[in-house]
């Protein structure tokens, strides 16, 4: 089957979300509630195995704050914390706080150009979606996107291939005719869980994960001026992903 669709994960795939965006959003959030809590680095490292923002600050607070006296009401506080968050995390990116992962831009145009089709699957909410894309890509670039599938739109999120499934679906796709970006373990068992050949850039959050199953394992996508590190994968004389080489990571994977 031909290369037909591109499906990108958001949070580390598309940009450097977590450490220096969601992260501060979370901590800026409990600040604003009037909560001690604070997420550092290596503590947030350990929550991203749970995905979810409103998953993670539950289980957040059974772990790792054994002393916190859960009110009556602490489902609805956790989702009034994650609207906070949400607030936070889109002013941060409307101040243009968060780029995208090099190649990233490129690689789209390039896509759009040549007619490929593309789409998104992602826990993170619509809201963050959109508003990396319109900050950090281009106004109206949503629009670039055939479905994106975000948030709670299935009850179950990554590991589970739910997300991906849904996409799949509403594209009338086979996962044969599909190349997923992943960046994470929770991720790539997600995609491959829907029978998606992946691509893996890892960041500082995921670089020892286990992504024995993917396609091709990278530092990043690269830019001709700034080639990718190659931990996984054949990529013949390439020093950046362009639509040749996924074309050819189709083919042969």
């Amino acid at each position: 089957m031909f290369l037909e669709a591109l499906i990108f994960d958001v949070d580390g795939t598309l940009a450097d979300t977590e450490r220096d965006g969601h992260r501060l959003a979370f901590n800026a959030a409990f600040r604003e509630f009037g909560l001690d809590w604070n997420w550092d680095v290596a503590t947030y490292g350990q929550l991203l195995a749970v995905t979810g923002g409103k998953e993670r600050m539950k289980h957040y607070v059974d772990a790792l704050q054994p002393d916190f006296v859960k009110p009556k009401d602490f489902d609805s506080l956790v989702i009034e914390l994650h609207q906070a968050k949400t607030r936070h995390y889109t002013t941060l990116l409307a101040q243009g706080g968060i780029p995208l992962r090099p190649g990233v831009k490129r690689l789209l145009q390039e896509a759009r150009s040549q007619g490929m089709r593309l789409a998104i699957a992602t826990t993170t909410t619509p809201e963050n979606v959109s508003a990396l894309l319109e900050h950090s890509l281009a106004p109206g670039s949503a629009s670039w996107f055939e479905q994106i599938g975000a948030g709670d739109i299935v009850p179950a999120k990554k590991p589970a291939s739910d997300i991906y499934t849904w996409v799949l679906e509403r594209m009338r796709l086979k996962p044969a005719q599909c190349l997923a970006f992943e960046d994470s373990a929770n991720g790539i068992q997600a995609s491959r869980g829907a029978q998606l050949k992946t691509v893996i850039t890892i960041n500082d959050y995921t670089a020892d994960h286990d992504f024995t199953e993917a396609t091709a394992v990278l530092s990043g996508l690269g830019e001709p001026d700034a080639p990718f590190k190659v931990l996984q994968g054949d990529v013949g004389a390439k020093q950046y992903v362009d639509l040749e080489l996924l074309r050819a990571w189709h083919v042969g994977a």
